[in-house]
């Protein structure tokens, strides 16, 4: 009998050990999960955080066709985004067929979103006046048509006395009369999704080798200098 108690004592003890020692353990696991989940929390609030204070800008570009436009900016450094499609016409929604038709008025254009800390408004226009003809008029090699036109949107009334200096000063660059169209924004309306990119998902098709990756060549040399 005494044996018994003994032992009865003795598996008592080392389950208390057990289940103290499991208990332990799940609340260091717990202790520790939820130092990353505040962690997380915190890292993802200072991105939000980071994201709201990042001071961008965006300037609308039209120079031709609208896939050369976004290749040529999309790897400036200081661009945050780029986005292809339509604007300066007046139909509503209009989608690519119609505008190559050239009825809506439309012009394909890029939607340029940038950090001005990084790279200024005037750098960005001497590289779309380097990527096109701005003295040719709604016309880009063999793309012909209004839909073509060099044009500049503005969305911040301070752009204005920049772009009109640029200009003044870039004519000097040129034979021809510059041609760019300067104007407010009105709506910007996004291309269809297959045109987002496109340069980057079809570099082999033969309009981006023929056409395109000149351009691109010639502005990455400028920005290597």
């Amino acid at each position: 009998m005494r044996r018994f108690l003994i032992i009865w004592v003795v598996l008592m003890l080392l389950s208390g050990i057990l289940i103290y020692g499991c208990g332990d353990h799940q609340a260091v696991r717990d202790s520790a999960a939820n130092t990353r989940l505040d962690a997380e929390l915190k890292d993802g609030s200072d991105k939000k955080e980071d994201s709201q204070n990042m001071n961008t800008e965006t300037i609308i570009l039209g120079g031709g066709c609208f896939w050369c436009t976004e290749a040529v900016f999309s790897m400036v450094k200081g661009i945050t985004g780029t986005t292809v499609g339509y604007a300066g016409g007046t139909e509503v929604d209009p989608d690519y067929e119609s505008v190559c038709g050239g009825s809506t008025g439309h012009a394909e254009v890029v939607s340029v979103t940038f950090d001005p800390g990084q790279v200024s408004l005037e750098e960005l226009l001497e590289l779309f006046f380097a990527s096109h003809d701005p003295t040719t008029l709604n016309r880009q090699g063999a793309d012909t048509g209004t839909q073509y036109r060099s044009l500049i949107l503005l969305t911040h009334d301070s752009q204005k006395t920049k772009v009109e200096g640029y200009l003044n000063k870039a004519q000097a660059d040129f034979d021809n009369s510059i041609v760019t169209e300067v104007a407010e924004l009105g709506t910007f309306y996004p291309a269809e999704e297959y045109h987002q990119d496109y340069y980057e998902k079809n570099p082999d098709a033969p309009y981006c080798s023929s056409v395109i990756s000149p351009k691109v060549e010639k502005i990455r040399k400028m920005l290597e200098k």
